[in-house]
């Protein structure tokens, strides 16, 4: 008889790295997590975080706020210096402030504490499938907008001026489904549906932070954008560059 495991399973299971120094939260996310079939790496400090990144190779962070030795939104400003793996912070803080500063410094999420396994790992899941989730492109490689702006969509990245533009997964997804429905109004549920997955129904300031990012990216003035419109109330409208209609 097979003792093979299910291709199905194999795909599901990842190597999930837990950055905390509280033995009790280790031990919780461990225990859930491989009932789920991960491998859990451990680390305690900041220093032991980065090392471990760069020879454990895992497949996505959970990283606390609070280390001894630095805080996580320093060790994720470090850890973007060389490496673009998905990371969800971890934090008992619950203001927007901080929320905001860590996916502004490049987290893709954060959950606080105290959390459940089930948003544990449907938070986990959400992220890891916007990464391993192959967005299919359109058929020009290199959309060309305008003079100015120009989309790579094998490198996931934008040209502006001349100018190569490294586009982070939840950006590039945003960017190609508004692209997608250029001269079309997307609600904001569809995006949150399409870009970030349905257990992000109501977490409709995503949209507007990543929109930002994407501006601060491609616009010339983001105050006053040309590419994405803001539908007041409705959602995001890409500029109908195809037919010159604004």
């Amino acid at each position: 008889m097979s003792t093979n495991v299910p291709k199905s399973t194999q795909r599901e299971s990842k190597r999930v790295l837990v950055v905390d120094d509280e033995p009790r939260i280790i031990g919780f996310i461990r225990m859930n997590l491989e009932l789920e079939g991960h491998q859990v790496i451990e680390a305690h400090t900041s220093l032991e975080a980065l090392e471990a990144v760069r020879t454990k190779l895992p497949d996505i962070v959970l990283l606390d706020v609070m280390l001894p030795d630095m805080d996580g939104f320093e060790t994720l400003r470090m850890l973007r210096e060389f490496s673009d793996i998905p990371v969800i912070m971890l934090t008992a803080k619950g203001e927007e402030n901080d929320r905001v500063y860590g996916l502004e410094l490049g987290a893709d999420d954060y959950i606080t504490k105290p959390f459940g396994p089930r948003e544990l790992s449907s938070r986990i899941k959400a992220v890891l499938r916007r990464y391993d989730t192959s967005t299919k492109s359109p058929e020009e490689a290199v959309l060309r907008v305008d003079d100015r702006l120009s989309v790579d969509f094998n490198r996931r990245e934008v040209i502006v001026n001349g100018e190569h533009i490294k586009l982070r997964p939840t950006e590039y997804r945003l960017l190609y489904h508004l692209i997608q429905n250029a001269g079309w109004t997307v609600p904001h549920d569809q995006l949150l549906a399409k870009v970030w997955g349905y257990e992000y129904r109501d977490e409709a300031h995503y949209v507007r932070l990543y929109v930002n990012y994407l501006r601060e990216k491609i616009e010339e003035d983001p105050s006053h954008p040309k590419y994405i419109l803001t539908e007041r109330g409705v959602g995001y409208r890409f500029v109908d560059f195809r037919n010159g209609v604004q």
